[in-house]
């Protein structure tokens, strides 16, 4: 009977730091990927913006173009 006991406890002195090390790890990896998101979600941004600039800048040069005729 004191084995098992001793080996109950063993167990749990064992199981309960790596489940919550495994947690802290998760939330760490979880919070660092939402970030990469984030940041990835603003270069996605940008890219899109530039197209709408780019199609400006030809708007403007087929102006210019037409005004020197």
């Amino acid at each position: 009977m004191e084995t098992i006991i001793t080996a109950l406890i063993s167990g749990l002195c064992v199981g309960i730091p790596t489940i919550i090390s495994t947690i802290v790890i998760n939330n760490k990896n979880s919070a660092l990927i939402k970030y990469r998101l984030e940041q990835l979600e603003l270069r996605v941004k940008e890219h899109n913006n530039f197209g709408v600039r780019f199609q400006k800048i030809e708007d403007d040069v087929k102006y210019l173009k037409e005004r020197v005729k």
